[in-house]
């Protein structure tokens, strides 16, 4: 599949980006990044994001991530979405939904998901439902990583394209400097 490539801010979650990054190797391995700053398993905040954001755009988006408090989540839960996406949520998903909503406010052009869903679920892709792949299977590969307990204190600006997935920005979260 080819992508002429979107950005998205994200919170990477590293503790699960091995897992992610051989999902993604094994259904194409185009999208794999070579960039180190790079964190194939992230829970989306606003994406597609502004292919050419300005400078006004990314000191916005500067602003709310000072805002923002560094918190911890807890991801544990394997389920799935009505579409079969299966996935993790994050626990508490308040301060990631508090984080949409702020760059939604910020950017009404770019609503999540291109506006697809009416009420974003915060979560961490997994993998698609599909012949041999199940809730069950996923869950099983995952157990001896669950629970996962990240710190919450980045959100970065990826850009996601064939052969060419890397971090365009990054923002501490409580950085006022």
């Amino acid at each position: 599949m080819w992508s002429e490539g979107h950005s998205v801010l994200v919170v990477g979650v590293p503790e699960l980006d091995d897992d992610v990054r051989a999902r993604t190797a094994h259904y194409d391995a185009s999208f794999l990044a070579t960039d180190p700053a790079f964190v194939h398993a992230h829970i989306t905040l606003l994406g597609p994001w502004l292919s050419e954001p300005s400078r006004t755009d990314l000191d916005t988006v500067a602003t709310i991530m000072a805002r923002t408090e560094p918190f911890e989540a807890t991801l544990a839960t394997v389920d799935t979405f009505p579409n079969g996406l299966i996935h993790l949520r994050p626990e508490p998903e308040e301060p990631f939904r508090a984080l949409t909503a702020a760059l939604a406010e910020a950017f009404p052009q770019c609503p999540p998901y291109a506006g697809t869903f009416p009420d974003p679920v915060p979560h961490l892709t997994l993998d698609r439902r599909a012949e041999g792949i199940t809730l069950d299977s996923v869950e099983r590969d995952l157990r001896h990583l669950l629970p996962v307990r990240t710190h919450v204190d980045r959100v970065d600006l990826q850009w996601w394209a064939n052969h060419d997935c890397h971090v365009r920005e990054s923002w501490k979260l409580g950085h006022r400097g």
